[in-house]
């Protein structure tokens, strides 16, 4: 089988039912997660600091060159390996998530070695943020209303790395280094400001939680 292929809908535990359009669909920028989400220029700028001192204090201590540099071999190869899994997790998990926005709700399908889905009918969305890096990417985080269970802090490592740092209190999901996040957001506000002056549909309350199939406003996982 191919990835996620019980899915009738990429990214979708369901079909659109009759009335709700597909407005954007896209994942998480693969590079733009390492840095921002992995924080790869932290870890970079870490190794850097252990690595000169390390050098430094093996020159003050009255050895050679040649053996610092021998001596720091291995030290360089681990933080090459390190630096390699980082980039694979971020990879992985790109490569794994789906984030979808119709004109009703917002579904975050995630998840490397368990996939889950994360349904946000607008009723529960209170409000919807915008953060924009130098490379066009950004994240966005939506403020959900409390009677949701995602806003409870347990959630937090599940919904990892989508979901705002520090947040533990009150969870906020959020869609994760999208690539051209101002379009993207844009797309949500307009979608958000025309569900606000309509009636609003009957939803089931956001959710998360393992299962196999469910109506398209429930949430799913495999």
């Amino acid at each position: 089988m191919m990835e996620h292929g019980w899915e009738p809908v990429r990214g979708l535990p369901a079909r659109l039912p009759p009335g709700e359009r597909l407005l954007w669909q896209g994942s998480p920028c693969g590079w733009a997660l390492a840095r921002w989400a992995f924080h790869a220029r932290v870890l970079a700028l870490y190794f850097a600091v252990l690595l000169v001192w390390g050098a430094a204090w093996s020159l003050a201590l009255g050895a050679s060159i040649h053996a610092v540099l021998a001596s720091g071999l291995l030290p360089v190869a681990l933080t090459a390996v390190v630096f390699g899994l980082v980039a694979l997790l971020a990879w992985l998990s790109a490569r794994t998530t789906v984030y979808t926005i119709t004109n009703r709700r917002v579904v975050m399908r995630f998840g490397i070695a368990l996939p889950m889905t994360l349904n946000l009918p607008f009723a529960v969305v209170e409000a919807a943020g915008l953060l924009t890096h130098s490379d066009t990417s950004g994240d966005i985080p939506l403020s959900v209303a409390a009677p949701a269970r995602v806003v409870s802090s347990m959630y937090w490592p599940l919904l990892w790395p989508h979901v705002r740092p520090w947040r533990l209190s009150r969870v906020e999901p959020m869609l994760r280094a999208v690539p051209d996040a101002a379009q993207v957001a844009q797309i949500l506000g307009r979608a958000l400001a025309a569900s606000a002056s309509q009636p609003a549909p009957a939803s089931l309350p956001a959710t998360l939680a393992p299962g196999a199939e469910a109506p398209a406003h429930g949430a799913v996982a495999a």
